[in-house]
């Protein structure tokens, strides 16, 4: 409360900010006889979202509209909806992306809810989104009550893994800094590696922040970053967490997203990491990449990280998928990229406009991404530059869970036959868990209908058995 009354005490007069001390002041003060009230908050999500609107509730009217911008799991957003429509008064939740940057610039938002309840609030929405480069406002309605917020929680998912894929990068080049911190070629670096890839117009929002810390860090420390390494990401309840326990039961590709999160979880067990390393001796050490020439190497991690992001976002669009199926939301995809376009902290005009391109091209493929022969193509041209890249940080015990995890992902996804068949045979030895045979088996996943006898059962205990 002190920080919050701080806060308020802080803020300028003229910015027409009105602190109210309790739900039923804030109430009475927005009421009118000819608009219903619209009160909007962004707060942690789950617990504190229940307890503010159980605390609203008593002072609202019929016809009343609460917009929910906590990025919400689609879960609590329909109770929540239920619950309120006996009292009449809307519930909306809103997809939200850009973080405390874009609350003040414009966010992309996504409000799903009552039709009417859209229509009173969409006005408002459309002033303050960001807009494209267009003009149009990144922000769309949809009547679906709960869809919208659920692609926000991929938006978190998506940079959390591609910031990974950014922190490899940043770390291959780290090694190779001048020491003089005047040196041309030193202050040259993030000129160049930065992730500034113009030539693939990567992701501009996440790629400027990674340009200034970047800068920040040459200009106090020379590339030797102060910061710890220690996310706290060890509570069940931590966003990142809660999120890869709910991505568990899909049955789609999540690799990337899901290393991402627990090199983070790795992370964050600083004294643990301490211990084992000093344990190991301390073997395991990362030095410069040796490659040459450096011209070469720098244009191998540009097309790497495209790469990367590439199966990043592919992966993250393929859980909405999943759960658009599952829900029936009918998700409109061109639009929702759209809403990603501007505001949102993966705006990536490049990689937007690739998608576009491919959901239009092949609708029906809206299951399966990597069939598209535009995106295909890409990545197969990408491929040689992410294989020097993986070999060379490998050489040179650099940290690449999720670079390393695009790879296999990549690989193991376009392989017609991959080597699982002494998993089958071992399952089906001591299960009888039946198995397919390649020359018969196509279509959807089930249960084989083969089973051998690979020894016969005669109730007494292996010999070889460890």
């Amino acid at each position: 409360m002190k920080a919050a009354e701080k806060m308020v005490k802080d803020v300028n007069e003229e910015t027409q900010v009105f602190p109210q001390h309790s739900y039923q002041q804030l109430c009475k003060e927005i009421y009118s006889e000819n608009h219903p009230r619209i009160i909007i908050f962004s707060i942690p999500h789950e617990y504190p979202g229940d307890e503010c609107v159980k605390a609203l509730r008593p002072y609202m009217t019929k016809g009343d509209i609460v917009l929910g911008c906590s990025n919400e799991y689609y879960v609590n957003t329909e109770r929540r909806q239920a619950d309120l429509e006996n009292d009449w008064i809307f519930y909306v939740g809103c997809g939200v992306s850009g973080g405390y940057q874009s609350a003040r610039a414009g966010p992309s938002m996504s409000p799903g809810g009552d039709p009417q309840a859209l229509e009173i609030i969409m006005p408002l929405l459309r002033t303050v989104a960001a807009k494209d480069r267009d003009g149009k406002p990144c922000t769309s309605p949809n009547a679906t009550a709960s869809w919208q917020e659920h692609p926000y929680l991929l938006v978190d998912k998506i940079p959390h893994c591609t910031a990974e894929e950014f922190r490899a990068v940043w770390h291959s080049e780290l090694p190779t800094y001048p020491k003089d911190r005047t040196s041309k070629k030193g202050w040259k670096w993030p000129s160049r590696v930065q992730l500034q890839y113009d030539k693939y117009k990567l992701w501009e929002s996440l790629r400027n922040e990674a340009a200034q810390v970047f800068w920040r860090e040459l200009r106090l420390a020379f590339g030797h970053m102060q910061l710890t390494n220690k996310f706290l990401v060890t509570s069940k309840n931590a966003i990142g967490t809660s999120r890869c326990i709910r991505l568990r039961e899909l049955a789609c590709e999540k690799a990337n997203i899901v290393s991402a999160h627990l090199f983070k979880c790795t992370s964050a067990e600083f004294d643990q990491r301490a211990a084992d390393a000093e344990a190991s001796g301390r073997r395991v050490q990362p030095s410069a990449m040796k490659v040459a020439p450096r011209d070469d190497s720098i244009e191998d991690l540009r097309q790497a990280t495209y790469f990367c992001l590439l199966l990043c976002f592919t992966q993250g669009l393929q859980i909405i998928r999943e759960m658009d199926q599952q829900r029936q939301w009918h998700i409109n995809y061109q639009e929702l990229l759209h809403v990603w376009s501007a505001g949102s902290i993966i705006q990536a005009g490049g990689i937007m406009d690739l998608l576009h391109k491919v959901y239009s091209e092949s609708p029906g493929q809206k299951n399966n991404l990597l069939s598209n022969s535009t995106l295909e193509n890409q990545l197969t041209n990408l491929l040689p530059s992410m294989k020097r890249c993986i070999i060379a940080a490998l050489e040179s015990d650099m940290v690449i869970p999720a670079m390393s995890q695009s790879l296999e992902y990549y690989k193991y996804s376009t392989l017609v036959d991959l080597p699982t068949q002494l998993a089958e045979a071992e399952l089906d030895y001591f299960g009888n868990h039946k198995f397919h045979l390649k020359e018969e088996h196509r279509g959807e996943p089930s249960k084989g209908k083969h089973h051998f006898e690979w020894k016969p059962a005669k109730g007494e205990p292996d010999r070889f058995r460890l």
